[in-house]
């Protein structure tokens, strides 16, 4: 039987306020999950000018916040943290005064993936933190990094030459952490992938052909397979908000 292609089509033409996205992208509630959000152009680029905010617009930053509001913690490759200048993880009021409605803390927690420990503890990151943040990192990495970063995070051995997903995800459920939602990079994104731990993508398809040498959203020394289903598009003008999650239940 040859598959259906059918032309993509929207019922609702209205705009999507902000309740009615978070709704759309509401996490299960009868189980952990984790998620990923990517933004990659038209021929497969995930950063522009080595970052991957150039890809993006208003719109793929308004859902960005949206996708932490109600997240129990937001996991970032360190790499990422220095590429993209990240600071503090602070969530606006209105996300802040959301998630209190609903019996949150009113920040999520900071996670951070670094075999190096290659952070600076006094830097705003750690300094202005809402929230204590976790590192995680390996046995391997530098003991002297290690007791400096212990003072302003909590650092958490999840390997011994690599930082292993499965016991960063442990190590956060165990702190009561089930809902994640992770940004990136493709390293860790590849890593999860790896791992069989990825629940969810949500990718901001950029209407955008980049050329370069910008290279994928997840890569990995192997191939992994992972069977995923279209939970929903939306888009913004000529960009696609799509959503894909895990095709098969895992306990």
């Amino acid at each position: 039987m040859t598959a259906p292609i059918r032309r993509f089509t929207s019922e609702n033409t209205h705009d999507l306020d902000d309740a009615a996205l978070l709704s759309a992208y509401a996490f299960p509630e009868d189980r952990p999950w984790l998620r990923m959000n990517f933004v990659a152009s038209l021929d497969g680029a995930s950063t522009l000018d080595g970052a991957s905010g150039g890809l993006g617009d208003a719109a793929d930053q308004r859902l960005l916040g949206l996708l932490r509001r109600p997240a129990d913690a937001v996991l970032v490759a360190a790499g990422t943290v220095r590429h993209e200048g990240y600071g503090a993880m602070i969530l606006e009021d209105e996300a802040v005064a959301w998630r209190r409605e609903r019996g949150l803390p009113d920040q999520p927690v900071f996670a951070l993936v670094t075999r190096s420990l290659d952070l600076d503890p006094g830097s705003p990151l750690f300094a202005e933190a809402p929230v204590r943040p976790l590192v995680f990192t390996t046995e391997d990495a530098p003991h002297d990094r290690r007791d400096a970063l212990a003072a302003v995070a909590d650092v958490v051995t999840a390997g011994r030459r690599d930082v292993e997903p499965a016991r960063v995800v442990e190590a956060m459920h165990q702190r009561g952490l089930h809902k994640i939602h992770g940004e990136g990079g493709p390293s860790l994104f590849g890593d999860f992938v790896a791992a069989d731990a990825v629940d969810e993508l949500c990718l901001t398809l950029s209407p955008t052909l980049t050329a370069g040498e910008s290279g994928r959203i997840a890569h990995h020394e192997r191939a992994v397979a992972t069977t995923m289903r279209l939970a929903s598009v939306l888009h913004s003008g000529d960009e696609l908000f799509l959503r894909y999650q895990r095709r098969d239940e895992r306990g």
